[in-house]
């Protein structure tokens, strides 16, 4: 149960700093361009490598706190950064099939799910 509530409260950090970011971003580079999402993203993956590195090259790395920083800060920050680590891991390991399909089948499926979200909320309202 505490390993849940330092994942839990690590999570709203990471999505009040991803919020903070797009406040920032929107605010110093324009709405023209999601640059807030660019950058939480980049540097999601930069920390996700970052943590996931350091726990696997440091025997004494807590496990709390590799999942507070990893499934919680960066879950609430991005989960691209999970999902690029996960491919990118996969090819490294050999399974580049896998990997390939997984970056594949996410970047595909998760488009038609948005455009699958968007068509049923037109049904419900009407629109």
């Amino acid at each position: 149960m505490e390993r849940f509530f330092w994942i839990c409260l690590a999570g709203a950090l990471g999505t009040g700093t991803r919020y903070l970011v797009g406040l920032w971003a929107n605010q110093r580079l324009g709405g023209h361009f999601p640059y807030g999402n660019l950058i939480v993203n980049v540097a999601g993956c930069f920390l996700i490598a970052l943590v996931m590195q350091t726990a696997l090259d440091v025997t004494s790395f807590p496990p709390t706190l590799r999942l507070a920083l990893t499934t919680g800060f960066l879950g609430g920050l991005t989960t691209y950064s999970s999902f690029a680590y996960e491919t990118t891991f996969m090819a490294q390991d050999g399974a580049r099939g896998a990997a390939l399909l997984n970056f594949g089948a996410t970047t595909a499926v998760c488009f038609a799910a948005v455009l699958l979200g968007q068509a049923a909320a037109r049904l419900i309202t009407g629109a």
